[in-house]
């Protein structure tokens, strides 16, 4: 669903704000798709192992306009972090990252 304040997020027993703009919505999913494509390796974490990625090591990326959900990129990774479906349902055990690792510059920043 669409926020009152443009947001793009889950509706059910309540409403969860994914990212901050439906835009930013569109831009994770395509990072998704491109990630997949050129990632060496793509590895998929859950629960509390989520919160054990350094991410001290990473920056977040902006265009996204994550909330919940929010993608970061390191020097040769990405890592895409979903908490919201885990927020909405009151169920820590979903949280789930994917990291897409072994990109190069064209895997890490695209055209």
């Amino acid at each position: 669903m669409i926020g009152p304040g443009g947001e793009f997020g889950i509706h059910g027993d309540r409403w969860v704000p994914l990212h901050a703009t439906v835009e930013g919505w569109v831009e994770s999913v395509a990072l998704a798709y491109h990630a997949s494509m050129w990632a060496k390796e793509i590895i998929r974490v859950t629960a509390d192992e989520v919160e054990a990625i350094p991410f001290k090591d990473y920056e977040p990326i902006q265009e996204v306009a994550g909330m919940t959900d929010t993608w970061w990129r390191g020097a040769d990774s990405l890592v895409a972090v979903y908490r919201g479906e885990a927020e909405h349902f009151a169920a820590p055990g979903y949280r789930t990252a994917l990291v897409y690792t072994g990109l190069d510059r064209w895997g890490l920043h695209g055209g």
